[in-house]
């Protein structure tokens, strides 16, 4: 069993007594940094043992540049240009078979167990939880033993231990009633008050022993199973005081298209000549006006937040040089991040803005993650829309603020230091031997403990 704990470093470590005693009976090693440092690019190269520049997943989302669309979080494992671990075991073992629970880039893979989150969308403007699964059929008995999946408590201001816990019994489930070769489990507890509050907080402590408890409880079936076990995690959560506004800064200086719909701004990505994708700490820029790749390269290096652009032999050395990267790839200075943010004027701001839409919103927006303060009895008023929902009623539940300020963590940039990084721990010492891992090993690693 692979156990994805993310936002884990050794200095969180200390507020997780289980994990610590695990690490402490096996083995210990700091894994190395991936650009960009987010959860599709970093899982992909876990995976399938190559960069971006191979597999293809430059970020959690990117600009396609034949539909003229940026897309977020899709799900297709068609997406992901390199075989897979799952692939690679079956060529060795004909025999072999995988569970992947909650891994991105789940659906129509060759793995034999799926299971990811997966909305349903009703014309009447619902957003209903579920699920979809490989058997098809395992999407209802799980559901049936645990009660629907948590979707609400997986992302936005509601986001808790609930959807990892969720998570965790169904990992149990399969393991006891498919007995998988190699089980992947994902548990995103940790990313939330990490980001919400910042690493360093009593908030982020706390969420550490919650998080701690639930994988205490896998640690112990797989050691009553004789499972070998790997814990690990994609990146580490830096404290952050600074929002940086990148597409504002393009749009300052007449590079950004606006189309206003029913008297709210959209961003015209297509007609732009520059924009902005942001994704946590890195951001990707693309000029389809190749007479400003000069001025607009000008324009980011002198944002104050921008640490650094990466372009032509910058992006090879990082190995994020892939056709679906931006022209240039910024990272953000240490305590910045970046904002998908491209309204002037928030009474102008896309209704979408103020609304958990990961699929709608072109960048990462991180502010889903809470309630607006500045509106008085929020949590009647959600329960009044949701009440309406319910009955019928179309409602927008506009109830994200647009104060990127109150976003405290972040992550994307190389870590400030090693005990600030992503981690891994096995239980079979003997097969770990190094002290610090490069990304690109952590495929050979799962197979060595599937194999040796």
């Amino acid at each position: 069993m692979v156990i994805n704990v993310v936002g884990l470093t050794r200095n969180l470590l200390r507020h997780m007594p289980r994990l610590r005693a695990f690490a402490k009976a096996g083995k210990t090693a700091s894994i190395g940094h991936v650009t960009p440092a987010v959860t599709c690019s970093v899982q992909a190269t876990y995976l399938t043992g190559t960069t971006p520049r191979e597999h293809g997943i430059v970020g959690n989302g990117w600009y396609d540049r034949d539909d003229c669309e940026i897309k977020f979080w899709k799900q297709s494992d068609k997406l992901v240009q390199r075989p897979r671990i799952w692939d690679i075991a079956k060529q060795r073992d004909p025999n072999f078979t995988c569970a992947n629970l909650f891994w991105w880039y789940a659906m129509y893979s060759s793995a034999d167990i799926t299971v990811t989150p997966r909305p349903m969308y009703p014309a009447d403007g619902r957003k209903l939880p579920d699920l979809w699964t490989n058997p098809p059929e395992l999407r209802d008995r799980l559901q049936r033993q645990l009660g629907p999946f948590p979707l609400f408590k997986f992302w936005g201001p509601l986001a808790g231990i609930e959807s990892t816990r969720w998570i965790a019994r169904a990992a149990l489930f399969v393991a006891h009633d498919y007995n998988p070769s190699l089980q992947l489990v994902y548990l995103p507890h940790l990313d939330y008050d990490l980001q919400r509050r910042g690493p360093e907080s009593p908030h982020a402590h706390a969420a550490a022993e919650a998080a701690d408890q639930v994988v205490g409880t896998l640690l112990e079936d797989c050691a009553a199973r004789g499972a070998r076990v790997i814990v690990l995690s994609e990146y580490g959560v830096e404290p952050v005081n600074k929002p940086v506004h990148l597409n504002r800064v393009l749009r300052e200086n007449n590079l950004l298209s606006i189309r206003t719909e029913l008297n709210r701004e959209q961003l015209d990505a297509g007609a732009s000549k520059a924009f902005a994708v942001a994704d946590h700490q890195v951001a990707h820029i693309y000029v389809n006006d190749a007479s400003e790749l000069d001025r607009v390269e000008k324009l980011v290096r002198s944002t104050p937040g921008v640490a650094d652009v990466y372009r032509g032999a910058a992006k090879a050395q990082a190995s994020i040089d892939h056709r679906r990267a931006g022209d240039f790839v910024a990272v953000a200075e240490r305590g910045a991040w970046f904002t998908y943010y491209f309204w002037l004027d928030d009474a102008l701001a896309p209704d979408f803005a103020r609304t958990v839409d990961i699929h709608r919103k072109p960048g990462y927006d991180p502010a889903e993650l809470f309630l607006d303060p500045g509106k008085p009895l929020m949590k009647a008023c959600v329960a009044w829309k949701l009440a309406r929902k319910k009955l019928g009623f179309r409602s927008l539940l506009d109830v994200i603020p647009l104060d990127a300020a109150l976003v405290k963590g972040s992550h994307g940039r190389p870590p400030a230091t090693v005990e600030d990084g992503p981690v891994c721990m096995t239980n079979q010492p003997s097969l770990l031997a190094c002290e610090s891992l490069p990304a690109t090993n952590v495929c050979g690693l799962i197979l060595r403990h599937l194999f040796e």
